[in-house]
């Protein structure tokens, strides 16, 4: 696949993103580091217009639908905010087995820094059609299920299948699209 595969080309449409977790680590196990995930897409609904589709959060991935003027920009704010929060959240809640794997997981590269929570990337799908933006939303909806968490994708609390089905979600959510 060519490197520009994994591109975001046009900033404007909604792009598919997939946020994995390095080693694929269980972070999200805690309520507190899937708030920060909240935090940082309020902020960036309030202050750049983020335009947040669609979103799922499982215990080591995100998968979320946005867009925004800038959105490889916004891409790294949002994973540079939530990785320095969420580390900080392990760090005064003593869990040292997760901090010794997510220093053991860092690339050497990165050599200013700890700790890595973020593999790089973010897999960007651009969408163009709504059947695309439909089965992209099925896909996000459904991970649980096909995990075995719930049987209906409403049962899963981080998740906006809720804002699809009308009901109140977690965070706001265009469903107008």
């Amino acid at each position: 696949m060519a490197r520009n595969d994994y591109r975001i080309i046009d900033q404007q449409q909604p792009h598919f993103l997939t946020s994995t977790i390095v080693g694929w680590l269980p972070v999200f196990t805690r309520p507190e580091a899937v708030e920060i995930l909240f935090d940082s897409w309020r902020f960036l609904q309030q202050d750049v217009g983020l335009k947040l589709f669609g979103y799922v959060v499982l215990e080591n991935h995100v998968h979320w639908i946005a867009s925004a003027p800038n959105l490889s920009h916004e891409l790294t704010r949002f994973k540079s905010f939530t990785a320095r929060r969420i580390i900080d959240l392990l760090e005064t809640s003593g869990a040292a087995t997760l901090l010794e794997q997510l220093r053991y997981f860092k690339l050497r590269h990165k050599s200013d820094q700890e700790f890595q929570l973020w593999q790089e990337g973010a897999k960007p799908k651009v969408i163009e059609h709504d059947d695309v933006m439909w089965q992209k939303l099925g896909y996000i909806h459904n991970n649980p299920v096909k995990r075995g968490y719930v049987d209906d994708p409403l049962h899963w609390r981080w998740s906006s299948a809720r804002n699809y089905a009308k009901q109140v979600g977690v965070i706001e959510v265009c469903t107008d699209w």
